[in-house]
């Protein structure tokens, strides 16, 4: 993998003392809308590593114990399982500052049914997931837990109450850097189609509105 660390010390949160880099920044804003002090913030730069991958990195192999989470300053990963067949069966999505980890991995210390890889050029910032298990890091922790259930719901919803077209529909308006960003297999994989039954769906809402 053509990827370097850098190790992050003595890290200040004064903005007179240092001109924060901005991948710094992105990680200090997300960790800060989690409840976290300004020290729990600093600990965890310090133990960041910043990392460019190039697109079709693995950084969760499936079938392995997972110990990091993937904070995303820029690009995309992807959660994906792979069947016998060679399948690639596409669970989730992640861009641009989140943070990436498998949760049912993490709660139930177990292998990771799914594979973290990359699908553009990422850069990121790779932190230990122990730093959830951490005093300081409670309110993140229920932060982060309360958010995933919210969202989980809403994916049931959109899977269950929705025609393919609906879903289709749906990301259009409210996720168009989904569209923008993702080819046809891997937006019909998330959708619940064949990438055939995708551009079909496309073409006739063309002509819709043609």
């Amino acid at each position: 993998m053509a990827s370097f660390d850098r190790d992050i010390n003595k890290v200040a949160l004064d903005k007179a003392e240092i001109k924060r880099p901005c991948h710094h920044t992105k990680l200090i804003q997300f960790l800060t809308t989690l409840g976290l002090s300004h020290d729990a913030v600093t600990d965890a730069l310090a133990l960041g590593k910043h990392k460019y991958v190039p697109e079709g990195q693995i950084l969760q192999h499936q079938d392995a114990i997972q110990t990091d989470a993937f904070f995303i300053v820029s690009g995309i990963i992807k959660a994906c399982h792979y069947n016998d067949k060679g399948n690639d069966l596409s669970k989730e999505f992640y861009f641009t500052s989140e943070l990436c980890f498998l949760y049912d991995s993490w709660l139930t210390h177990s292998l990771s049914q799914y594979q973290l890889e990359t699908i553009t050029p990422v850069q990121l910032i790779q932190l230990p997931l122990n730093l959830l298990d951490q005093p300081g890091w409670q309110t993140a922790k229920i932060a982060l837990l309360s958010q995933q259930v919210v969202y989980k719901e809403q994916k049931e919803a959109f899977l269950l109450l929705n025609t393919p077209e609906q879903r289709y529909l749906f990301l259009l308006k409210h996720r168009p850097m989904w569209i923008e960003a993702l080819n046809n297999i891997q937006l019909a994989s998330y959708i619940g189609i064949s990438a055939v039954s995708l551009s079909r769906l496309k073409a006739r809402l063309a002509n819709k509105q043609s």
